[in-house]
């Protein structure tokens, strides 16, 4: 320990009595800060000199239109540049500002192209395009300039999206609240076009159904129509045959009538001389009964009453005759109507059958009496001999009934001539008017014919336009039906999920504060939990620490890291005086460092003495390597130190975060003492965690530590080989 004190005792007064080392101890001593001041100064605050940085606007924007309003963004934003001074704004023309940037003069041109309003405009249209800015830059000029003047560019290209949402935004905030007072004033009539959508989810069915009744209706009534069409030859053919039938039978029925106005008077004759001859044969049967009847005499009466018998009943056979031909008559006239009319109608037929059958009836009626007078008459020639009382009776049976018949022929006459005959006339000319006004019907639907047919082509077409639609309209059913359902649904779900008077007290805002809001939709409060005044505070601890390395470089690189006499000191005699000497120095160099920055540069240090005491610490530690890496193996060792720092500048994370740099410096943070000392002064610098402080602490004590055992044990063995080395190396000329 004695030998140790002494080798820094000489180490120290060999420095202040020796003006050029005490000068060249005090260079050493400041040096190292010079580097660590002048980098902290000048990287202190970069980007709050940007308005220095000169980048080219070129403004090619020829407006727009949109909707009758003139737009003009790329003047707008012109102007508002001219009034920002974030960069050194050059505004000029393409070709110049393409040749400056070519040259360097420029470090950017942004151009804003000719058609930037109008794409900004078709926003509103069918197909929007979105606007582009041009930006160029010569990234050869500096490393960090272009990544500058790009966060300048994407400023830009921000702010106009802010303005643009912003005044969108407002129209569409101003849009919706004219579309709040609608709904407001239309809710009734949404709330009924709800109902009219469940009701018309209600009765899809029975529209359904009653399509499909409608079209299989139209399918028939086609069909009918067809079947009609089909029919009118035949019902013209029909008309055509009505006609001449109606006409044929009015002839008939004419000729009917002249026939019987011509029969009726012989009929009226015949029945007056069948009642004549009853008459006659009534009287003689009364003169007979008053005179006694002889065989010769009773002869006589009956062939009296037989002729007049006789003539009696041709008369009525006649007669009969007469009503059988106008029953014929009547009957063909009957059958005429039928075939006419297509049907039985009794209300038609020119005479009542029952009356010709009843006048028939009456004629015959008589006709047996007759012949039972004269039947009886016969008798009287047998009965004469035998009893002249019966003969008597008998007689005045035949005058009862020759009375009878007179009487019968009378009555029939005169049914004959108030009922029969009228009846018949009446019936004629009835059937005539019938005839007359079918003949005129038949004329008519004859003249209607061709417009029916017509009326049937166009009901047809239209019956085939409707069967179309029908047809359309089952096929889209299911299409209706679900998308009707839907709808129910989706409105049950919205009324279950929401209210529309909560959308409508939405949609009623205030325009200004809505594209206020989105002109700067989200606001960032930047809270730091350890505030960092800049740039260069910042890169203070990165700098602080790198210039103790160097400063530890120096002192190896000028001072010796053998003290003289060494014969008479033992290796790690050797090792820990001059080790104590260079710390001391390195105590210095830091001292100088720390403190300038805090008062010199002013550098915000949250924690000034914890960073004086860790840059003497980390000093301490640096100096113990790179004094162990020369001491132990002389060149080798400074080579070795200097390949450290290139390391440690790279991988300690001092300048980017470690998590961004190649995985091979990723590897290696953890070995290095850079990565503890940095994080160490960060602490002071910008808040200390203590946990953090004792975990940097402990690894850089792990290293001086390492290095200590290595110069202990080391330093003897490795001493006549290092010695040898660096003979060697100085035979060259090359070395000191």
């Amino acid at each position: 320990m004695k030998n140790i004190w002494k080798i820094f005792s000489n180490d120290w007064k060999n420095i202040s009595t020796n003006w050029v080392a005490l000068i060249l101890i005090g260079g050493l001593t400041i040096l190292p800060s010079l580097y660590a001041w002048f980098n902290i100064e000048a990287s202190w605050d970069p980007y709050s000199q940007t308005d220095q940085l000169p980048v080219a606007i070129v403004n090619e924007d020829e407006g727009a239109t949109v909707r009758e309003k003139e737009i003009d963004v790329g003047n707008k934003l012109v102007e508002n540049l001219k009034d920002e001074d974030s960069f050194d704004w050059q505004f000029t023309e393409r070709d110049k500002a393409m040749d400056k940037l070519e040259y360097g003069d420029y470090y950017a041109v942004i151009v804003i192209p000719e058609n930037f309003s109008e794409r900004l405009g078709s926003v509103i249209s069918d197909e929007p395009k979105k606007s582009e800015v041009e930006y160029y830059v010569n990234e050869k000029i500096n490393a960090i300039a272009p990544k500058i003047t790009e966060k300048g560019a994407s400023v830009i290209v921000d702010q106009i999206t802010s303005h643009f949402i912003s005044e969108v935004n407002g129209t569409v905030a101003e849009l919706f609240n004219d579309l709040g007072m609608e709904l407001e004033n239309d809710l009734p009539d949404i709330k009924r076009f709800e109902e009219y959508v469940f009701k018309l989810e209600e009765n899809l069915p029975e529209i359904h159904d009653l399509i499909s009744g409608a079209y299989s209706d139209s399918q028939r009534a086609a069909s009918v129509i067809n079947d009609v069409q089909d029919l009118i030859p035949q019902a013209e053919q029909t008309t055509s045959q009505g006609l001449s039938t109606i006409d044929e039978t009015t002839a008939f029925i004419n000729e009917a009538e002249q026939r019987l106005n011509e029969l009726s008077p012989r009929v009226k004759e015949d029945l007056q001389k069948a009642q004549k001859t009853a008459e006659d044969v009534n009287g003689f049967l009364k003169d007979v009964q008053s005179v006694d009847l002889d065989l010769e005499t009773v002869t006589e009466i009956k062939d009296r009453i037989s002729n007049r018998t006789s003539q009696s009943l041709e008369n009525l056979q006649a007669v009969e005759q007469l009503l059988q031909q106008v029953k014929e008559q009547q009957q063909n006239n009957e059958q005429n109507q039928e075939g006419n009319n297509g049907e039985n109608n009794e209300g038609n037929s020119t005479v009542p059958q029952e009356t010709i059958d009843q006048a028939i009836a009456d004629v015959q009626a008589i006709e047996e009496a007759l012949t039972t007078i004269q039947s009886d008459s016969s008798q009287i020639e047998q009965q004469i001999t035998d009893k002249q009382k019966e003969i008597n009776d008998t007689l005045t049976a035949l005058e009862e009934r020759s009375g009878e018949t007179a009487d019968q022929i009378d009555a029939f006459l005169t049914e004959y001539n108030e009922n029969i005959e009228p009846k018949v006339l009446a019936e004629i000319g009835q059937a005539k008017q019938t005839l007359s006004n079918a003949r005129s019907i038949l004329s008519d639907i004859q003249s209607t014919i061709p417009e029916v047919e017509s009326i049937l082509n166009n009901t047809e077409g239209h019956i085939q336009e409707g069967q179309d639609i029908l047809e359309y309209m089952l096929n889209e059913y299911p299409y209706v039906n679900e998308k009707v359902n839907q709808m129910a649904d989706r409105i049950r779900e919205i009324q279950g999920e929401t209210d529309i008077n909560e959308i409508i007290d939405l949609l009623k805002n205030d325009p200004g504060a809505e594209q206020n809001f989105f002109e700067e939709p989200v606001t960032l409060n930047k809270n730091a939990l350890f505030p960092i005044e800049n740039y260069g505070t910042g890169m203070t601890p990165f700098y602080t620490v790198l210039s103790l390395w160097v400063g530890a470089l120096l002192l190896v690189s000028l001072l010796s890291t053998d003290p003289v006499g060494m014969a008479e000191y033992r290796s790690f005699e050797q090792y820990f005086g001059k080790l104590a000497t260079f710390v001391s120095i390195g105590f210095l160099q830091t001292l100088v460092v720390t403190l300038g920055n805090v008062f010199l540069l002013n550098v915000n240090v949250s924690a000034v003495v914890p960073f004086v005491l860790f840059g003497l610490a980390t000093s301490f530690v640096f100096m113990t390597i790179v004094f162990t890496l020369v001491s132990v193996l002389g060149d080798v060792g400074k080579a070795g130190a200097i390949v450290m720092l290139v390391l440690q500048i790279a991988g300690s994370g001092g300048t980017y975060p470690v998590a961004l740099l190649p995985e091979f410096f990723q590897t290696i943070h953890p070995f290095l003492p850079f990565s503890y000392a940095v994080d160490l002064m960060r602490e002071a610098v910008g808040g200390i965690v203590a946990a953090r402080v004792q975990t940097d602490l402990t690894f850089l004590s792990i290293f001086a530590g390492v290095f200590l055992v290595i110069g202990i044990f080391l330093k003897g063995p490795l001493h006549k080989r290092t010695k040898q080395v660096k003979m060697k190396s100085r035979e060259s000329g090359l070395f000191h």
